[in-house]
């Protein structure tokens, strides 16, 4: 079999990658990387809802360094839309929805990222199929391809 001129060839990522959320000033979180969830979702907490010009708007906080409850990033977002999504329990759950853009290495890209409270879960961040869809091949037998951990 020979590949065609035309076939585009994607980045390869891990099971685990670290990301960051450039416009929502969050330097770094570790993320999975999640093709059996199909929307992204963001650790967050004392989410509160305001109108700011005319739009709604999110404030919110998150703890981006996983068992970390010291380190605080405090975030204000548009709100995109609230939707239902079902959790890997089964679990309906009313969640705001933001856009915004997630970079992971030197590739960056508008995201839709759910907000919920995922202080009991393994990952902060949980980067799921629509995000990395066409975007990447993921290599489940690999973390961190695309970036090491951070030295801390």
């Amino acid at each position: 079999m020979t590949a065609s001129s035309s076939q585009v060839i994607l980045p390869i990522i891990g099971w685990r990658e670290w990301v960051s959320f450039p416009e929502l000033g969050i330097p770094q979180v570790k993320a999975k990387i999640d093709t059996g969830a199909r929307s992204s979702a963001l650790h967050a907490f004392e989410i509160e809802r305001f109108q700011q010009n005319g739009k709604s708007m999110l404030r919110f906080k998150i703890h981006p360094i996983q068992k970390d409850e010291t380190t605080i990033v405090t975030v204000i977002a548009e709100l995109l839309e609230v939707r239902q999504v079902r959790d890997s329990g089964g679990h309906t759950e009313l969640r705001p929805v933001i856009l915004t853009e997630v970079a992971l290495s030197n590739y960056s890209w508008k995201v839709e990222v759910t907000l919920t409270d995922r202080s009991s879960m393994g990952f902060r961040m949980l980067l799921g199929r629509q995000a990395v869809r066409q975007r990447f091949v993921i290599d489940v037998g690999q973390s961190y391809i695309q970036n090491s951990a951070p030295e801390n």
